[in-house]
């Protein structure tokens, strides 16, 4: 198994279904682990054969500054489309944290499996 990884991608996002997290964007944190459908990199050397992880914290971004989010569990539903779908990873794990969302919690969030092969 070979995995791209992203970690501790902070990131402003519109999240949230309360009424207060309707009036700014929050601070969201998301951690990848990208399964590579080939090792044909390892040959190579070329990036074509992996997947870039510059663009694809682009499109998140990108994701990000277009939609409002009512659930984390959206918006990790709709990275992992794209890592699937556009980069072509086997699988992909997803963890997407809202920071300082509870005072009793430093971190709350969600964390996804997703592979190309089914539909968890």
């Amino acid at each position: 198994m070979n995995t791209i990884f992203i970690r501790e991608l902070r990131l402003p996002a519109w999240i949230g279904l309360y009424a207060h997290e309707k009036i700014a964007p929050q601070t969201i944190e998301i951690e990848l682990d990208m399964q590579l459908a080939s090792d044909e990199v390892f040959r190579s050397g070329k990036v074509r054969d992996t997947i870039d992880y510059g663009v694809v914290v682009e499109r998140i971004k990108s994701l990000l500054a277009q939609e409002h989010f009512g659930l984390v569990e959206s918006l990790a539903e709709r990275i992992a489309g794209i890592v699937l779908g556009d980069f072509a990873a086997s699988s992909v794990k997803i963890t997407i944290t809202k920071l300082g969302v509870l005072r009793e919690a430093r971190r709350v969030g969600v964390v996804i499996e997703r592979s190309a092969s089914s539909s968890d």
